[in-house]
């Protein structure tokens, strides 16, 4: 069996009395996309903060190519190769695309709080920042500001300045949140595209894209798994029927 790039084993966080993720063991394989699912409430927004570094485990353990990386801080995991996005698009709307991209890959430099050079000195970081504006489909509109991109567009820009920091595992919050049809059908190709090279982790409530694009789906209910395998044995669970797939469940 392939190496997990992204591991978790009886990952836990509570709330006081509340335990919102309990026990959640799951695996990210680079070049899959590991879809999570759930009912409104269930935990996944929690588990991926966890994953990310922006809120500390209670119980468990992260493995990112097996070093042990639970409960470091979230730019010690980007560092280590961990992209993030949001549920609620997070760009600079003042500057243009290619600014916003720019910012980001000059994160991995380690002058990058070096405030007063040009940033036209740094070749290779106005390379990284091109390059992320490509795989994100954005090449074309670079020079734009990004408040002036629609919002299918500003979620790509999005995943771009994350694809900026040379990430080798994608964590996924929502990216088609509020989403039309075209643009949806835009993030789906975008994220199949980016399984390569890639483990990505996509938390999403649009079930049509998640069975799209998903090759292992984990269903989280009460912050405890209830099933986990390839979309058709997902698909195919009754108790995945009765709790989430024939609801109208949402994202906490």
């Amino acid at each position: 069996m392939a190496e997990a790039a992204l591991r978790t084993e009886r990952l836990s966080r509570s709330f006081g009395g509340l335990r919102a993720v309990a026990d959640v063991s799951l695996a990210c394989l680079s070049g899959q996309v590991h879809a999570v699912i759930g009912p409104n409430g269930a935990g996944k927004t929690t588990l991926i903060n966890m994953l990310s570094g922006d809120l500390a485990p209670s119980g468990g353990r992260i493995e990112l190519f097996g070093e042990d990386i639970t409960g470091l801080r979230p730019e010690a995991v980007s560092q280590r190769g961990v992209g993030r996005s949001y549920q609620k698009t997070n760009v600079f709307l003042g500057f243009s695309a290619f600014e916003n991209c720019r910012l980001a890959a000059q994160s991995r430099l380690p002058s990058s709080m070096r405030f007063f050079r040009p940033a036209e000195r740094y070749p290779e970081v106005n390379a990284a920042a091109g390059r992320a504006l490509e795989a994100a489909g954005l090449a074309a509109r670079g020079d734009a500001p990004a408040a002036a991109l629609s919002h299918g567009e500003q979620r790509q820009l999005e995943i771009a300045m994350t694809l900026a920091t040379a990430p080798r595992v994608l964590l996924l919050d929502e990216p088609l949140a509020g989403m039309g049809a075209e643009e949806s059908a835009r993030m789906v190709a975008l994220i199949r595209a980016l399984r390569t090279g890639h483990a990505i982790l996509l938390v999403e409530h649009d079930m049509d894209a998640v069975f799209a694009v998903a090759d292992v789906l984990t269903v989280i209910v009460n912050g405890a798994v209830l099933a986990s395998g390839t979309p058709q044995e997902v698909r195919a669970n009754p108790e995945v029927q009765q709790a989430y797939l024939g609801g109208e469940g949402e994202d906490e």
